[in-house]
């Protein structure tokens, strides 16, 4: 039987919806992923392994009326078009990751009366979720304040999938040097980035043992890690981190913006953390993932725009002086994972199709 995974653009759409495809493709099912040329889908999907039907679509939100128009007339061609090869392909179910590339598909899985499984990883569902929540035949979240957003009886915490690796970090307990580790993600964060320069200083003057693994980004990584190298703190500042996983294995602290991967993998390591919204999110959808996590006590919560050098220094300050805290926030992280999303996401797809959920 042949599923269709919905959802690109965005590293986030596209990477936990590869990790369900392989599970999938394990009961013994074919997969194909519908996405665009642009998204980063065009080289994960293939590179994955797996076959990726292109479509011209774009989104509506925040657009100028030009543009809106283009894009909802798009929406209806390709969704055509989507419907056109569901007569061919006769999927078994469609599983989607949302945002607006997985809008032609889903459309076609409705109209054509195919199974329809959505994951929303974020605390708040983003819009193409909200708008179809009625007539998804599962939904698949993180959060169980999400439950409310669906009919009853139809969701199930499953988590978001994360690599394997940070679900098997050694434990740690904080010792006489706490390392934080700071990440606005792989293209890094300005506010990150202007708040730790801002702290060293400060860092420096107090003289308490602290050690800093800084992901900067690209762009900015030059002028930091010469000014880090000056600080003469303990450390090192890197444009981008390879291996995630060993970074976290090494941080007694987070400090990271709150995406829905970015909170994953704090609960997959059971990591403490400080987040930091990226407050252009749509919906604020961080906002909303990490007052979650700080509502569990897994997390302290800062909005941008009162992220300073000077409130890094304090909350670490505090920290560092506070172990049990960093302990309990710590365990409350843990129990926020899910382990075995991805499996149990394909065991799901296969339900709702009427097929085993094992290999025989």
């Amino acid at each position: 039987m042949l599923f269709v995974m919905a959802g690109g653009g965005t590293g986030g759409h596209v990477i936990p919806a590869i990790a369900v495809a392989r599970e999938v493709a394990k009961l013994g099912h074919e997969v194909v992923f519908v996405g665009t040329e642009r998204g980063v889908e065009s080289r994960l999907v293939p590179g994955a392994g797996f076959r990726l039907e292109k479509i011209r679509v774009g989104g509506i939100k925040g657009l100028g009326v030009a543009q809106r128009i283009t894009s909802a007339i798009r929406l209806v061609t390709e969704t055509i078009g989507e419907m056109s090869r569901f007569r061919e392909w006769r999927p078994a179910a469609v599983f989607s990751m949302g945002g607006y590339v997985a809008g032609p598909p889903v459309l076609a899985a409705l109209l054509r009366g195919v199974p329809l499984v959505v994951m929303e990883p974020n605390a708040v569902p983003g819009f193409t979720n909200r708008q179809i929540a009625r007539w998804v035949k599962r939904a698949l979240i993180s959060f169980e304040e999400t439950r409310r957003y669906f009919p009853a009886g139809r969701t199930e915490v499953t988590g978001l999938p994360v690599r394997e690796e940070f679900f098997h970090l050694p434990a740690r307990q904080p010792g006489e040097i706490l390392t934080v580790l700071i990440t606005g993600g792989s293209q890094g964060s300005r506010t990150l980035n202007n708040a730790a320069r801002a702290s060293w200083r400060l860092f420096r003057e107090a003289g308490f043992a602290v050690r800093f693994i800084h992901q900067t980004g690209t762009k900015m990584y030059e002028e930091l890690a010469r000014e880090f190298t000056e600080s003469g703190l303990r450390g090192e500042v890197k444009p981008f981190i390879d291996d995630m996983p060993s970074a976290f294995a090494q941080a007694d602290l987070i400090v990271c913006r709150s995406g829905a991967g970015a909170v994953s993998e704090l609960a997959a390591a059971g990591k403490p953390s400080i987040l930091i919204p990226f407050p252009f999110a749509a919906d604020d959808h961080q906002l909303k993932n990490a007052q979650a996590f700080e509502r569990a006590g897994a997390a302290m919560l800062s909005v941008d725009a009162e992220w300073t050098g000077e409130r890094f220094f304090a909350w670490v300050r505090d920290l560092f002086g506070d172990r049990a805290r960093l302990n309990s926030m710590a365990a409350a992280a843990q129990k926020l994972a899910h382990p075995g999303a991805a499996r149990r996401a394909a065991q799901i797809l296969a339900e709702e199709a009427k097929l085993p959920t094992e290999i025989d």
